[in-house]
């Protein structure tokens, strides 16, 4: 399935409520920002907000960041309003729609038919794309079919806070796993990873509470991107370099992997099935990882 490549190694949360941090988010450095309606929205102020990210869409300079609205849930009584405004008024600059709190597949065909026929009404020309938040137990026990349900499907976060509550995890702090033997988050992580990269789509990492405390962050972060996670959360500026920082290569590992794929393909040519190269053997297997920093590279401008 072809779908967009958009780099997420960031993804800024701001609050569509308000029109200085969306001005901010538009001009920060984060690969991807979604405008809010969700959690830092207040009740008496979520219809409203809905113009306020229209006209920051369509008239603040986004750059190359992916443009996304997060949405209300599907039990709620405004997530048939937050699709239908969102999409008849700025359609053809939003790039995705994150939904909250699915349960199973079924929530996420519901967001997947309303924005065929807004589409086709609308006459757009380009397919909104669908990030889904994984924060329930049950939605985590239906991932896979989740994952694969729609080919709109761009995206698995991991949602830990609503998590946490979902499965009655004792944890103080929103990203953390402090006080268990091991990451408390592991299991979760792996497995909507995995079900994402069955589904040939992305997965990100949810937030971390405390923004002053950068170790922690990059601890996190870096425990994501070990397991295939792409991109975590910034709900704080001060978090979008790190994430940069941590789900980037470096120059080195680029450099590197170039020589590795230029030697292979070379002796590929002459019938080899390795090569040696910086004490390193490259054989198919290798090359494999090795692609995986190249596309990286190529999607990040390096």
């Amino acid at each position: 399935m072809n779908r967009p490549a958009r780099a997420r190694r960031s993804q800024l949360s701001v609050p569509g409520s308000s029109e200085k941090m969306l001005a901010k988010g538009a001009q920060s450095l984060a690969d991807h920002v979604f405008c809010d309606l969700e959690d830092a929205v207040a009740p008496s102020v979520k219809v409203e907000a809905r113009q306020k990210i229209v006209h920051a869409l369509n008239n603040l300079d986004w750059g190359k960041k992916t443009r996304c609205v997060r949405i209300n849930d599907v039990t709620t009584e405004w997530c048939h309003g937050d699709i239908i405004e969102i999409v008849e008024g700025a359609g053809t600059n939003l790039d995705t729609i994150m939904l909250t709190k699915p349960y199973t597949a079924a929530d996420v065909l519901f967001l997947d038919r309303m924005l065929t026929q807004l589409e086709k009404r609308l006459k757009l020309d380009r397919q909104i794309g669908i990030e889904v938040l994984i924060e329930e137990v049950q939605a985590l026990q239906n991932v896979e079919e989740i994952a694969s349900c729609s080919p709109r499907m761009e995206c698995l976060i991991f949602g830990m806070g609503d998590y946490s509550g979902s499965q009655g995890i004792d944890t103080k702090a929103i990203g953390s796993s402090d006080g268990y033997p091991g990451d408390i988050f592991h299991y979760a992580r792996w497995r909507i990873t995995m079900a994402a990269r069955s589904a040939g789509i992305d997965a990100v990492d949810g937030p971390f509470a405390n923004f002053r405390d950068d170790e922690g962050f990059r601890r996190e972060a870096t425990r994501s991107r070990a397991l295939g996670m792409v991109g975590k959360w910034a709900i704080h500026p001060s978090q979008i370099e790190p994430a940069l920082d941590v789900f980037s290569p470096s120059q080195a590992d680029v450099d590197r992997a170039r020589r590795q794929e230029a030697a292979y393909l070379e002796a590929e040519s002459r019938g080899l099935g390795a090569v040696q190269v910086d004490g390193v053997m490259i054989d198919v297997a290798v090359l494999r990882l090795t692609r995986n920093t190249l596309r990286k590279a190529e999607l990040y401008g390096m």
